[in-house]
């Protein structure tokens, strides 16, 4: 199951840090490449379940991103 899952009644609680932050982008990578493995055997249909997840992480990720302060920006300009 995904790191991103959350139930609801937990929602708003969960510390995120760096190490969830990197399982995250790992997971995404393994969701990737199941995903290319798949549409190269001509299973499409079979990835689905994979891109769902996939697509859960990375909004889950550009959440976080969104509502991180905006030091970064301010240290790169």
């Amino acid at each position: 199951m995904s790191v991103a899952f959350v139930p609801y009644w937990m929602r708003g609680k969960a510390v995120v840090d760096q190490e969830t932050i990197q399982r995250l982008l790992e997971e995404n990578d393994q969701l990737i490449r199941c995903i290319v493995e798949y549409q190269n055997k001509g299973c499409a249909n079979e990835c689905v379940q994979y891109q769902q997840v996939l697509h859960r992480n990375l909004i889950y990720l550009a959440t976080i991103a969104d509502a991180s302060p905006a030091s970064t920006s301010e240290t790169t300009a």
